[in-house]
Parts: structure tokens; sequence; C-alpha cells
């Protein structure tokens, strides 16, 4: 039985979705979990980190959650070329990623203002 092309389409942009995550998920264990930061072996973690992630295929990603995880990656990978302070890297690094954390949250979470004045007019 022969797989349909949108079921090929959909399994390789799941493939790619899963390496970004993976990839800014180990960049930022590594500074969250590294207490001496050094250029070398930061070089060396977006290195090993990109060996996966270039095992898949670079795909369109349309959801601005997925296009900002994207963005993230980019300007990671982007970082380990730059001349900054390894300190002014990781408070930039974890800043966009909790941004990037905050906005994909806002969506799950929203709080009902005025509550218990909803409900008044049953009694």
């Amino acid at each position: 039985m022969a797989t349909s092309q949108k079921a090929i389409e959909n399994a390789n942009r799941l493939r790619y979705i899963r390496a970004l995550e993976r990839f800014h998920k180990s960049v930022m264990s590594y500074f969250l979990n590294t207490s001496e930061l050094s250029r070398e072996s930061f070089e060396k973690k977006i290195d090993n980190s990109l060996k996966l992630l270039n095992r898949v295929q670079e795909i369109a990603l349309y959801k601005g959650e997925l296009q900002d995880l994207q963005n993230l990656v980019k300007k990671i990978i982007s970082l380990k070329e730059s001349s900054k302070d390894m300190d002014d890297i990781k408070d930039e690094i974890l800043y966009a990623s909790n941004q990037l954390d905050k906005r994909k949250n806002a969506k799950r979470y929203k709080k009902d203002k005025h509550t218990s004045s909803k409900y008044k007019d049953w009694d």
C-alpha cells in the first residue's frame, strides 16, 4: 500500500519540528546546567546539536509559535560566530526562550475576569 504524499510531508514536518525542539532544549540545558561557560564548549555544543538538525531537511513552518522557535534556533546558530561575551549570549538566549514560552502559554491559560459577577443574575 503506497503512502500518500501528504502523509510523507506531514511526517517530514514533524521530524523537523522535533529536531528544532531538540536543538533548543539541548542548548537551554547547557546554559542552565553548566557552571562555567566558555566559548569553546558553547561552540562544541552548537556543532553537536547542528549535526542532528542538519539530518532533517528544512521545511517552511506557518504556525506563529513554530516560526518563533525556528527564528530562535537560527539566532542561536548566528550567535556562535558573534564576538559577544558569553554572559551576554546566555542572557540573550535565555530571554528569547522565556519570551517564546510566554507566548506559548499565553494562549493556553486565559484568566476569567470578573468571574464572580458573571453569575450574579442566576440567583
